[in-house]
């Protein structure tokens, strides 16, 4: 028994599409199933009609919609409510220590930029930062508008979350950090 070649495409272009996080244009998609545009178009629009129960088969609860010149699975629209409350159950409770020194970093420098957060912590701290908006701790306050990099800050969530009323409530930073009185290390790493 042989594979259907349009079946192949229709297999590759689901594991793709299952991954990505914005719409991809057909190009994209051809490009990344090794297939030409036509015959990626062609099982795109047999993808369309199977999720819509089209082909026979049941109507799914996800949907292959062409948004923003690219095509991306999303959630059906009636099924929006139940996708969000099992989302919102299921996100833990806890932060990571990553998120949690990143949170430090915003709540003491704010309004602070992602590259500045980065410098502090000397790693890269995008998908942090995207965990912490997505949790309602941190929000974009404003663009500079000479670089065009986005200010965070914290949120009231954040104050709620730690049981203060207002970020002077935070506790004085300078008292947790040594004061270098008692000298720097004896070995010094060259």
């Amino acid at each position: 028994m042989t594979d259907d070649p349009a079946s192949d495409i229709a297999r590759r272009l689901e594991a793709i599409l299952l991954i990505v996080d914005e719409p991809q244009s057909l190009v994209a998609l051809a490009a990344a199933v090794g297939s030409p545009v036509p015959a990626v178009r062609q099982a795109v629009e047999g993808l369309v009609a199977d999720y819509d129960g089209e082909t026979g088969g049941p109507r799914r609860g996800f949907e292959l919609r062409e948004v923003g010149g690219g095509w991306r699975l999303y959630v059906r629209e009636e099924h929006d409510d139940l996708v969000s409350e099992f989302v919102n159950a299921q996100a833990p409770s806890r932060l990571s220590q990553a998120a949690l020194e990143t949170l430090a970093v915003i709540a003491y420098k704010q309004p602070v930029t992602r590259s500045q957060v980065a410098a502090i912590r000397a790693v890269n701290v995008d998908s942090v930062v995207r965990t912490l908006l997505a949790r309602g701790l941190v929000t974009e306050l404003f663009s500079d508008p000479e670089t065009g990099a986005i200010n965070y800050g914290t949120t009231d969530a954040l104050l709620v979350n730690l049981g203060i009323n207002s970020l002077d409530e935070l506790p004085h930073i300078s008292p947790l950090l040594d004061d270098g009185a008692d000298g720097f290390d004896s070995e010094v790493i060259r």
